[in-house]
């Protein structure tokens, strides 16, 4: 019997890819790489200074796990062009106990990338 789940995550992340996602240049130290990405976010809940708990969101990324080489790392960068504008993230948890990405999906068939804004330039 055909795995139904599976089938129907697999036909959803292809239309996510095919209708909801944008060029990003993928860079890590060796390569640079152009993908198709879903932009999301993901916010993560700390306890700051003197017990104050603070909010802090991370811009994500979905990358289908077929179009990158090895595993998302910590330094990586995603280079998103807006108009004139190229945002470059830098791949970081947002908060020190959690990990720079995580499965988009329980078919592990995309990553979550979290990330953070560390400069604009213009293209």
């Amino acid at each position: 019997m055909p795995d139904l789940i599976a089938n129907g995550a697999a036909w959803l992340a292809d239309q996510r890819k095919a209708h909801l996602s944008k060029e990003i240049a993928y860079v890590t130290v060796a390569t640079s790489v152009t993908v198709l990405a879903t932009i999301g976010k993901t916010e993560f809940e700390v306890v700051g200074e003197g017990g104050v708990m603070e909010r802090i969101e991370s811009r994500d990324f979905l990358v289908a796990t077929a179009d990158l080489m090895q595993a998302p790392e910590r330094g990586d960068q995603i280079r998103e062009t807006v108009g004139p504008t190229v945002f470059v993230f830098e791949v970081m948890a947002p908060v020190q106990s959690a990990p720079p990405w995580r499965w988009a999906d329980a078919q592990r068939t995309a990553y979550r990338i979290h990330t953070r804004l560390v400069s604009k330039e213009n293209a």
